[in-house]
């Protein structure tokens, strides 16, 4: 399945329905006061003014009361893989030794640690209404039997390594295909993540950049994530130079520019590309970023934990970048003692509304749901309320005024009232009525 197809899904309606609620933000068009959705199968057949369906007859109708009704959100960059590690990695000081620390706690785990982190991972999604997630899977072998444990729309972006490797790149590559080729169709689908320019050969990155072209896959990869990233391909210098060196790796492409500009040597800077972090530019990357119209991940709270530069907001909008949000995972997430953390996109938009306080609310909930679906080929399906999108919806309590219903989205907290994907309650909606149709 490609993102093009995702209206073959296997999760299907069986019923219509009209779903009210106080206030409607459909996110794409102006928000509604007392407003109404009509689901038809997967899909959203109509949305406006309750007036407009209120004396409808013959079909169900659901009233969700004081409620700011929303689409799903759109998780754009996530580990799932580990979740169960939230607290177990402090921060460091420098990022290559945050790198060693990882490598070694994913070293001591098993197959049930990494099925039961990426479970648990979903389940806090779900709670807190992500219904997509662009998720690196580092452990391949759980697919599909971790898709079919969640109703959560999983794209799992099968990641790829091999500095150290001696297989060839072709091989590397090949099997992520022919694995991709052998999972079932399903309401989660598959694509391609080379993890980093640092951690992938480069001749890897420009034939996993020509195979999602070909066959419209998703792809992603972690760029410039790190000061210590853009010293090394930019300037052949620094701590992650000098250990990757020591480990075998080829720095024939260092000195030479940017991360950016390197993925752009190597074919990789395209529409389909949704490139991860971006915390460290060069002067002409956001440009060259919007040109090629890649989009560009953003992770608030793992910007936090590792102390970046300011990430370059302002830069990559006012070159055209479209920027989405992601949770990253909570190995990432700094964690205070006897503080419990989930998987919130909330969380990361309060985080980031927190650090870009003129950002208007309405944008940064763009970024948490239209923007992602773009980023990820999904434009028009998921991410907005719009007729024929699917019905993938989210409710959260409010009572307060139509002007405060995307400030009160960023600083939710906690569960959501009620989830929708496709069609099908996921959380049903308690404590609400189901009213007779108006005569």
């Amino acid at each position: 399945m490609t993102a093009a197809d995702l209206s073959t899904s296997s999760i299907k309606s069986r019923s219509n329905f009209i779903v009210r609620s106080r206030i409607i933000v459909p996110v794409s068009q102006p928000s509604i006061e007392n407003g109404a959705i009509k689901i038809s199968g997967s899909r959203i057949a109509a949305i406006g003014s309750w007036k407009d369906f209120a004396r409808e007859t013959g079909v169900e109708i659901i009233d969700l009361g004081d409620s700011i009704l929303l689409p799903g959100l759109v998780n754009a960059h996530c580990h799932l893989d580990y979740t169960n590690m939230a607290g177990r990695l402090p921060p460091q000081k420098l990022f290559t030794d945050w790198i060693k620390l990882m490598l070694a706690g994913k070293a001591e785990w098993n197959y049930t640690e990494f099925a039961e982190s990426w479970i648990n991972g979903a389940q806090m999604l779900l709670r807190t209404g992500t219904t997509t997630v662009a998720d690196f899977e580092a452990v391949p072998e759980l697919l599909p039997d971790v898709w079919n444990a969640t109703p959560l729309r999983v794209i799992s972006l099968l990641e790829l390594t091999g500095v150290k490797s001696r297989r060839s790149p072709q091989l590397i590559l090949q099997e992520a295909l022919d694995r991709i080729d052998e999972l079932p169709k399903s309401h989660s689908f598959a694509g391609l993540a080379p993890h980093a320019p640092y951690s992938t050969a480069p001749e890897l990155i420009h034939l996993t950049a020509a195979a999602a072209r070909e066959r419209r896959l998703p792809i992603s990869i972690h760029v410039a994530e790190s000061d210590l990233e853009f010293e090394m391909f930019a300037h052949a210098r620094g701590e992650m130079f000098d250990w990757l060196r020591r480990n075998g790796r080829d720095h024939s492409d260092c000195g030479i520019g940017s991360p950016v500009q390197h993925l752009e040597r190597n074919g990789a800077l395209a529409e389909n590309l949704l490139a991860v972090h971006l915390n460290y530019l060069a002067n002409d990357d956001a440009a060259l970023l919007a040109a090629r119209k890649v989009s560009v991940a953003h992770c608030p709270r793992s910007h936090f934990y590792f102390q970046h530069a300011p990430f370059p907001f302002e830069k990559l909008m006012a070159a055209g970048v479209n920027v989405c949000l992601g949770t990253d995972s909570l190995a990432t997430v700094y964690k205070r003692r006897k503080e419990t953390v989930e998987l919130s996109l909330f969380d990361e938009m309060k985080q980031f509304a927190a650090v870009h306080p003129a950002i208007a609310p309405e944008k940064i909930v763009q970024m948490a749901t239209v923007n992602g679906a773009q980023a990820l080929g999904l434009g028009g399906q998921i991410g907005e309320l719009i007729a024929d999108a699917s019905a993938d919806l989210i409710s959260i309590p409010f009572s307060g005024d139509l002007s405060g219903a995307n400030d009160a989205i960023v600083q939710h907290s906690g569960a959501v009232a009620s989830t929708m994907i496709s069609g099908e309650w996921i959380l049903k909606p308690s404590l609400v009525p189901v009213v007779a149709p108006a005569a």
